[in-house]
């Protein structure tokens, strides 16, 4: 066994490395970019090596940086996690020449998977079954047309090179399909240098299974299978093992099937064949990931395996620890994908300060991945997951029940999170009772977005008692620090002089300001002035620092956030019954809070950092409402921002190639349209 490894990764898969290589007495080396140079995985490394600037082009995926690191230290391994330089072929390869064992498959293996063009022709030969497409290397565009006309509509245009839904395009019809292949060729070759793509016919209601396998020197069998198919925008959202409806002789079928392409190809160490279920039980070869993929604690939790130490294992020249037969499955198991990101804003990520940050706790039931701490921040150069969840019980039920708790307690101020989204997943009737597909959050978007955010009256009353409790602290402050803490100037009271006692606040809700009246009652009662209509309400600070609270005959507990945003407004974060929301407050003499800004509606600008990689549009140009306008490159996907209205371009600010700083004007319009 190694004595000392060094992980070419960051964020929770490198802490979730490190884990495990402390649990077996190994010293571990972090590598880490300037960006990441206060990181979780580097505080909980043995060493850390610094390698370059923030971007991962000049840090993480230079593969001769990573290797000397490992040299000067003395690493025998380089284990890559997911992403960067896991799949890459020539790095495997440079590590061996090093004298570096490489954590993971013989480059040959991963070269063979790398194209999906010719991992299906592989696939062909070894007789795994196949979706209906066309993987040749002819790419002119007519072609590719033609081949999308004879496979039949709808199909999915999808980059050879890589995954993470990245450089994917589900085309409805032909007329679109000029503009999707450009797109997805666009996308592929930024993420992946390589803009090769197939086009495959699309299942309508398909299931995303994926089977887990492992290879040693001598064997290969597989760890069972995940149902992934919960996705948005083509990458996956909730992860489950077992795959929900799975019969014995069809996971056998699906077992042996991934066990016949991972031999096809020599396989050695962890890896993932995914597969396309329609919902009648077929099921076709999708791609094979020849890594550890983020879903693996579910396939841990049912199996009692830690997957990372048996890569440990096999890459030192050992044998698997169990054979296909002494394995079981116990159990349900749930992950799901923490993000920095706006569900309501079609999952814009999110960057920013975790000004605070509540995640579950380990537990007997429950594991938490992640790569961040409060006081981290998010930023625009990496994929913005914060942690993984992952809940193992008795039945899928039992699972997803704890799973819907946990994520009403998760509490994130800083950037926006899909926490809430999760929790109304987790909970659907629909999802629950076994309704999956890859179709599933669009479809049922109206009811899950919906249960995302407190309704206006309860958010407003949250926030509004929190300043109730300020001002009372503020109070006592006063009086202690006072010379005459009995002197009435220490109370906030409500006085008025010519009118019935009583405090405003107003709250900048969007686009709306919303003022809400307090009237306060005999004792601490109060009465709020709501949108919706005057509510009786109490609140008080509780040991835990909650506030407690009773809005009318309902009583519950809340946890509020104030925090000064980056533009010096004042921001309250409401987390109640397992939802969140945040209302900016309105200082009366911040008279900054009332003036239109004009380019806001003259203009569109970035929405978070990135670079500009094409534009649709020059000045002089009419465009209508919806109209595409550019493509904003931003923390690894595409971003097409569109027009708002209809207008006439006066400029385009930036130039393809660009970077851009989050709310920078990019298209102005003429003045009135």
């Amino acid at each position: 066994m190694f004595s000392k490894i060094l992980i070419a990764n960051r964020g929770e898969i490198a802490c979730r490395v490190i884990k495990t290589a402390r649990r077996l007495g190994i010293k571990t080396v972090a590598v880490y970019s300037d960006a990441d140079s206060g990181a979780r995985h580097v505080a909980m490394a043995d060493e850390a090596v610094h390698i370059g600037p923030p971007a991962a082009r000049e840090s993480y995926l230079l593969g001769d940086r990573i290797i000397e690191a490992a040299r000067r230290t003395g690493a025998q391994a380089i284990h890559p996690g997911y992403g960067f330089l896991s799949e890459n072929a020539g790095f495997a390869e440079a590590c061996g020449a090093a004298g570096v064992v490489f954590i993971g498959p013989p480059p040959a293996a991963i070269r063979a998977m790398g194209s999906k063009s010719e991992a299906k022709k592989i696939m062909e030969k070894a007789e795994v079954p196949l979706v209906p497409g066309y993987h040749g290397d002819d790419q002119s565009p007519d072609l590719l047309a033609k081949e999308a006309d004879r496979i039949g509509f709808p199909v999915l245009i999808k980059a050879s090179a890589g995954g993470g839904g990245k450089g994917m395009r589900v085309v409805e019809s032909a007329a679109k399909f000029a503009d999707a292949l450009a797109g997805a060729k666009r996308e592929a070759k930024a993420a992946f240098a390589d803009d090769h793509v197939l086009v495959e016919k699309y299942l309508t209601r398909p299931r995303h299974i994926e089977i887990q396998v492992f290879a040693d020197a001598a064997s290969c069998l597989y760890l069972f299978e995940r149902d992934c198919s919960i996705q948005r925008r083509h990458q996956k959202v909730i992860e489950e093992a077992p795959a929900p409806g799975m019969d014995p002789a069809r996971r056998q079928a699906m077992g042996e099937a991934a066990v016949a392409a991972a031999k096809a190809i020599g396989y050695r160490g962890a890896g993932t064949v995914e597969f396309i279920a329609d919902q009648d039980g077929t099921f076709f070869f999708m791609e094979m990931n020849t890594r550890l993929q983020v879903e693996h604690p579910v396939t841990e939790a049912i199996t009692g395996q830690d997957l990372v130490e048996w890569q440990f294992v096999v890459a030192a020249g050992g044998r698997m620890p169990l054979a296909q037969d002494q394995l079981r499955i116990d159990g349900h198991a749930v992950e799901v994908r923490l993000y920095a990101e706006d569900p309501a804003r079609n999952f814009l990520p999110s960057t920013g300060t975790l000004v605070h940050l509540k995640l579950p706790e380990d537990g007997p039931h429950v594991r938490v991945d992640t790569g961040v701490r409060q006081g981290d921040t998010v930023t625009p150069y990496y994929d913005p997951m914060i942690a993984k969840v992952i809940v193992h019980d008795r039945d899928r039920a039992s699972a997803l029940r704890r799973m819907a708790v946990l994520m009403g307690e998760t509490e994130v101020v800083g950037v926006t999170t899909n926490a809430g989204l999760l929790k109304a997943l987790c909970g659907h009737p629909a999802f629950v009772g076994g309704e999956i597909d890859t179709g599933f959050i669009e479809r049922h978007r109206t009811t899950l977005f919906a249960a995302v955010a407190p309704a206006d009256d309860l958010a407003f009353a949250i926030a509004t008692l929190a300043r109730v409790v300020e001002w009372r602290e503020a109070g006592r402050d006063a009086a202690r620090a006072s010379d005459d803490p009995w002197s009435p100037w220490n109370e906030q009271s409500s006085f008025r002089l010519l009118d019935e006692g009583h405090d405003e606040v107003r709250w900048k809700d969007g686009e709306r300001d919303v003022a809400v009246v307090i009237r306060r009652l005999r004792g601490d009662g109060l009465r709020l002035e709501l949108p919706g209509g005057a509510q009786d309400a109490a609140v008080r600070r509780a040991d835990d620092g909650r506030l407690a609270m009773r809005l009318g005959d309902e009583t519950f507990a809340a946890t509020v956030v104030r925090r000064v945003a980056g533009d010096g407004g004042i921001d309250y974060t409401l987390f109640a019954d397992g939802r969140s929301r945040r209302l900016r407050l309105v200082e009366p003499l911040d008279v900054t809070q009332y003036e239109a800004t004009a380019s806001d509606e003259t203009a569109v600008r970035a929405p978070l950092p990135g670079k500009i990689i094409d534009l649709k549009v020059k000045a002089g140009d009419t465009v209508t409402k919806g109209q595409p306008l550019l493509v904003l490159e931003a923390m690894k996907m595409e971003h097409t921002l569109a027009a708002p209205f209809d207008a006439t371009i006066k400029s385009v600010r930036y130039a393809v190639g660009e970077q851009v700083s989050e709310g920078a004007e990019l298209v102005e319009f003429e003045a009135g349209g």
